[in-house]
């Protein structure tokens, strides 16, 4: 059955898939490259919501309508008269089919129902990506990403307020645990669209249901907490758990984010008044995990300290790392510069209070200077005489020139540890990719591991990009006594020093003196 997205008629129903869409897919005996993925309707800090459009005689017609960030889709190539519809630079405007729309699909069913359908696009085969003649509507391929996380949601239940305030260590990680069990804090992630929003409303409903119980000033600051802790503990890396380099990377997180409310506020890195350290924390352009799409697919605006969910998947490990770092957030925003010291031993005052920026070096972009001919593809078509596949969110080693386009391999990589493990897969044996969209131009900007040039390594196992502003400052090294209680927070602990950051931490770089 398929079921209408709008008046505009863009179809939800994944059961008519098969047979509208791509044209090709009975044809198994003939089948010889991966079928198009899933992907996401993705602008970082963009508008709400994309356009798509009415297909015309050469090329994207009229605007049809508008479908929300986060929006999953399988996407295929309209070709008429043997060519694909492209814009003059050959860039493709795709049809395709609605998997999840975060709009209007919710819970564990719309969870679910991306991470069956991304699973069988992987595994599937095809002769080529073509649409059927029924596709009326095309996006630009541009706005859309190979993205693997599902849609996140809290499961249905509810914890116990008292049970949790019981289990709180000071006021204000009290406060906290009650507000995460809360019914206002349950509204929170009912929907996938706005959370970021819908998390504020519900701290200030929480508020003004407890202005009896604790005066405000309390309530305010156990709200700042709350969101700095949030920042943390989603900018760090949730592999890491309860280690003490963990914890150690969540403890600058906070000092980065006290550090923009205390003796500076700037409206651009979001603070509204001195000791606004909810607007800082949840500034998108400073803390990118606030995006409202990344908030669809992670736990950022969740209820994880929730007590039924204490042992259950991730909310046990956001539990524990929680858990783990309460005391020395609350110590670094609230107890007065001279307890910073106590934080982060040995690391001079001044220094401490100028850490205003940081970054990961994995994350930053990926470049590949040490393989000739590798470009990326934000969208490309390629063909195989009448057949046409779209390359798209991915690299390739660019081949031979062949008339219009190039012969191409697709070129991937998974990242291990400190390495990229590179391989070169020739999945679209006999395709030429347009030659439009390969530029043969190299990269540039590439450091041994994304740190300064200066840092020298007897191998390299990754390249990556550095921020602009890197060279503007002092990378600084951070220590922390932290008890190590183990990846899986599980462990007793055992009081451990250790650093994080300096002029070659390949993993995090707090820099301080950038303006």
């Amino acid at each position: 059955m398929i079921t209408d997205l709008s008046q505009s008629g863009v179809r939800t129903g994944l059961t008519g898939l098969l047979a509208s869409i791509l044209l090709n897919l009975p044809m198994l005996a003939g089948a010889a490259v991966p079928a198009t993925p899933v992907m996401t309707i993705y602008k970082f800090n963009g508008p709400l919501e994309t356009p798509y459009y009415n297909i015309g005689a050469n090329g994207p017609g009229s605007r049809a309508g508008s479908l929300p960030q986060g929006t999953s889709v399988i996407p295929c190539l309209v070709v008429r008269n043997g060519r694909a519809l492209t814009d003059a630079k050959g860039t493709p405007y795709v049809g395709f089919e609605v998997v999840v729309n975060p709009s209007k699909d919710k819970g564990q069913a719309a969870t679910r129902k991306f991470e069956r359908t991304f699973a069988e696009r992987e595994a599937l085969k095809v002769k080529n990506h073509h649409c059927d003649s029924s596709v009326r509507h095309v996006l630009n391929v541009r706005d859309l990403y190979v993205l693997k996380k599902p849609p996140f949601f809290d499961p249905p239940g509810k914890g116990d307020p008292a049970a949790a305030e019981r289990e709180g260590k000071t006021e204000l990680d009290k406060i906290v645990r009650v507000f995460h069990n809360s019914p206002e804090c349950a509204a929170v992630d009912q929907d996938a669209i706005g959370r970021r929003a819908r998390l504020e409303r519900a701290w200030d409903r929480f508020i003004a249901k407890h202005d009896g119980r604790w005066d405000a000033t309390t309530l305010a600051r156990a709200k700042h907490l709350d969101y700095a802790m949030r920042t943390a503990i989603f900018e760090g890396h949730l592999d890491r758990g309860c280690t003490a380099y963990g914890a150690c990377e969540r403890n600058v997180v906070v000092l980065s984010i006290r550090n923009r409310g205390v003796g500076q506020c700037l409206k651009r890195q979001g603070c509204s008044f001195p000791g606004d350290f909810q607007g800082i924390a949840s500034d998108v352009g400073q803390y990118n995990i606030w995006d409202a799409y990344l908030t669809q697919i992670s736990g950022l605006t969740s209820c994880y300290l929730r007590t039924d969910l204490a042992k259950q998947g991730d909310y046990a490990l956001y539990q524990g790392i929680y858990s783990q770092s309460i005391g020395d957030a609350e110590t670094i925003l609230y107890g007065g510069t001279p307890a910073l010291a106590t934080v982060f031993p040995g690391t001079n005052l001044n220094e401490l209070t100028e850490l205003r920026h940081y970054y990961h070096p994995p994350a930053m972009g990926k470049c590949f200077p040490q393989h000739d001919r590798v470009e990326y593809m934000s969208g490309a078509v390629a063909e195989n005489g009448p057949d046409h596949v779209l390359i798209a969110n991915t690299r390739i080693k660019v081949g031979d020139r062949v008339g219009g386009g190039y012969r191409f391999k697709e070129f991937r990589f998974d990242q291990e540890g400190p390495i990229d493990a590179v391989r070169v897969e020739d999945n679209y044996p006999g395709f030429v990719v347009d030659g439009r969209k390969v530029s043969l131009g190299g990269g540039g900007g590439c450091t041994p591991y994304g740190v300064s040039s200066g840092c020298r390594f007897s191998n390299v196992g990754r390249y990556r990009r550095t921020p602009n502003w890197l060279t503007a400052g002092k990378p600084l090294a951070l220590n922390c006594r932290i008890n190590d209680r183990g990846a899986s927070c599980s462990g007793s602990g055992r009081e451990q020093r250790v650093t994080v950051g300096g002029a070659c931490d390949i993993d995090m770089m707090p820099v301080s003196r950038v303006h």
